[in-house]
């Protein structure tokens, strides 16, 4: 099956896994995917990932985390640009998410980084989407 817009894919099954207290979820793996998972681990959204081949398939293991009342430390995932709407940002313009509290992850020149972090090296590019 193909999917059209597989960052909103991969935003899907953590969400709905974080919602159903699942202990891990497998995704598919491409660069930027990869690049996604990395930044949901430095910021503590997730316990761990790892690379997992099955059967001659790569996914990316992605390891949820829970706090001390089971309750998913991911509260919201949500994709800002789109196949059929790009959305882009100057560093002046980047959001901030819940006053400081979440994440915006960006694809820009220099790579896929967080908000905070393209602001600091004056960089803009696109908004990927939004963690909380």
């Amino acid at each position: 099956m193909s999917v059209s817009d597989p960052i909103a894919d991969i935003l899907t099954k953590v969400r709905n896994a974080a919602m159903a207290r699942h202990e891990k979820v497998d995704i598919s793996t491409s660069k930027l995917k990869l690049e996604i998972v990395k930044i949901l681990k430095t910021e503590g959204y997730i316990k761990n990932f790892k690379k997992v081949t099955q059967d001659g398939m790569n996914f990316i293991r992605v390891f949820l985390k829970y706090d001390e009342n089971n309750e998913p430390v991911i509260h919201g995932l949500k994709k800002i640009s789109t196949p059929g709407r790009r959305v882009y940002s100057g560093y002046k313009e980047l959001p901030r998410i819940y006053n400081g509290y979440g994440t915006v992850i960006v694809s820009t020149s220099l790579g896929v980084t967080t908000g905070k972090k393209a602001a600091e090296k004056l960089v803009g590019g696109e908004l990927i989407c939004t963690v909380w």
